[in-house]
């Protein structure tokens, strides 16, 4: 029995007592119990009363690869070759690396309800309870190696902005390299990996947290604000919301080795949640302020610098606003 068929049954929200669980599936009471309790130890919020029997709390609508793929464009479906969708994995990034390095990798996407490391840039955890967000990756290859994906990050955000946008959501802006933001808080995460040859032949994974329903307990767990698609949008569906990101982002991945940063870079400006403020860039080894003029034909910032414009590229840099 697989943990897929109770969380189908339950996916309502409603109460489901053990024994009528264990007719439909043909097992015992205590085989589904036992089941429930696996699926409580990967994060899936179970409430359990007496009498009643058990319910996820306001119910669970799980990734169907079927509707996702059933609702991509032609060019998205072109570029998709496979899709995988994961009750729980360690890191969906994890995954889709292991799966870069096998022929035929380009066009991957791994999806996860749950992840149980995922991370985020800068060694970052990524908080990812069961089935209240988007966890998935991409493997792109590229023949131009690293220099191919100058400004990339800043380009996936566009297309998580439009995917957000075509669903009816509003004020959603970036955030220097690669944050999705709404008044502040954040809505969603992109994290690059590559393998392969720097300078030819590589494999790119592009990595995607995109918060849907944020919880209490797991916003008490997030380190800084952050927001769901279902505050921005009313009734928002996962699978939908992922159709439309994936419609969004497969085709900038299939043309963005011909078109690179160039062709985003007005958008993601408009996008821009800190043009012309002063803000605080923290590297490695030093902390630099200065005004945000705006991003390079190569996604790097571009900072005034007691008049003087910097760039500065990504990597282990951090941004924050200076207020007052």
């Amino acid at each position: 029995m697989e943990a897929k068929q109770i969380l189908e049954l339950m996916a309502d929200g409603n109460f489901h007592s053990g024994k009528v669980l264990g007719e439909l599936l043909g097992v015992s009471r205590t085989a589904v119990w036992k089941h429930l309790q696996k699926l409580s130890d990967v994060g899936v919020e179970l409430e359990s009363v007496k009498g009643k029997g058990y319910r996820l709390p306001g119910g669970v609508e799980l990734l169907d690869e079927s509707k996702i793929r059933a609702a991509l464009t032609p060019d998205a479906d072109r570029f998709l070759s496979r899709v995988d969708v994961f009750q729980s994995t360690d890191s969906t990034n994890v995954r889709a690396m292991a799966r870069a390095a096998m022929p035929d990798a380009h066009g991957y996407v791994c999806m996860a309800e749950h992840q149980t490391q995922g991370r985020g840039r800068r060694g970052r955890a990524w908080v990812s309870p069961f089935g209240q967000s988007l966890y998935f990756s991409v493997v792109v290859e590229f023949s131009g190696g690293a220099a191919a994906l100058e400004g990339l990050s800043l380009a996936v955000g566009v297309a998580l902005v439009r995917a957000a946008q075509k669903l009816g959501a509003e004020g959603v802006g970036l955030k220097w390299p690669n944050d999705v933001l709404w008044q502040g808080r954040k809505l969603a995460g992109i994290l690059l990996e590559m393998t392969g040859d720097p300078s030819g032949a590589c494999q790119v994974v592009v990595g995607v947290g995109l918060n849907v329903s944020i919880t209490e307990a797991a916003a008490a767990q997030i380190d800084q604000p952050c927001v769901g698609m279902s505050e921005l949008v009313s009734g928002v569906s996962r699978n939908e919301l992922a159709a439309e990101v994936l419609n969004e982002l497969l085709p900038l991945l299939s043309g963005y080795q011909k078109d690179g940063f160039t062709v985003y870079r007005d958008e993601w400006s408009k996008l821009n949640v800190h043009a012309g403020t002063s803000v605080a860039l923290a590297t490695v080894s030093e902390s630099i302020e200065g005004e945000v003029v705006g991003v390079s034909a190569t996604g790097a910032l571009l900072l005034s610098v007691d008049g003087v414009i910097q760039e500065f590229h990504g990597g282990e840099v951090s941004l924050r606003q200076v207020v007052g």
